[in-house]
């Protein structure tokens, strides 16, 4: 009995945990430009499995790059991106070249043929960032 009850102060703390940093994060809504992009040297530079942030791209990730001027909303390395229209949840691993504006890059690992299809699309993005001190939900 003492185990059981144990145990499910356990699961309880760790539940409230989880609640309480879900509370310090909002999700956000934009409309971004999305084209996708992949791990080969051509398109990228002579590390084409690095990141800008020294991550390591694996093919199969759900990860994607920014535009800098997304950096300035908190869409930065390890925020989590909903893309309409895709299951799951990205995340950012790499930053796109600066003369890009509000857009996105899906990671197709080197299935250049995948990207090439994608295109480019406007789409609605939610994007989770630390929710501000005075700031109410939206």
């Amino acid at each position: 009995m003492y185990k059981k009850i144990t145990l499910f102060l356990l699961l309880s703390s760790l539940c409230n945990a989880c609640a309480d940093e879900n509370e310090d994060y909002v999700w956000k809504t934009k409309e971004v430009d999305v084209t996708a992009y992949n791990s080969v040297y051509w398109q990228t530079d002579d590390e084409p499995g690095v990141a800008a942030w020294g991550d390591t791209l694996i093919p199969g990730m759900k990860t994607i790059a920014v535009s800098h001027d997304l950096l300035h909303l908190g869409i930065g390395q390890g925020t989590q991106v909903k893309i309409n229209g895709l299951d799951g949840i990205y995340v950012v691993m790499d930053k796109m070249h600066s003369r890009w504006e509000n857009k996105i890059d899906i990671y197709m690992g080197t299935d250049v043929e995948r990207a090439r299809n994608w295109g480019n699309k406007t789409l609605k993005i939610k994007y989770r960032v630390k929710r501000e001190a005075n700031t109410k939900d939206e």
